[in-house]
């Protein structure tokens, strides 16, 4: 049940982000869900929240800033600049 609620999660979150970040229409839903998991995996390394404990609005946001700071870096290294 775990991992269901990370790919919907991490959908949510990637989707959220890429708005966020106006990448939208470079991604798909599989890019989204990799982006938000990934996200949520950086999250919990910088701030020690977890979608394991549980999904909260604490955990929800923190996947998404960490979702958001993975587009961040990726838009630097390929454009140069943040956007």
């Amino acid at each position: 049940m775990g991992i269901i609620i990370w790919l919907i999660v991490g959908g949510i979150c990637g989707w959220l982000a890429s708005l966020i970040m106006r990448t939208d229409a470079q991604q798909g839903i599989i890019l989204n869900i990799v982006v938000g998991i990934v996200g949520a995996v950086i999250a919990g390394l910088l701030f020690g929240g977890s979608i394991n404990q549980g999904v909260t609005i604490e955990t929800f946001l923190y996947s998404l800033l960490g979702a958001v700071i993975l587009l961040a870096i990726v838009n630097l290294i390929r454009r140069g600049s943040v956007r």
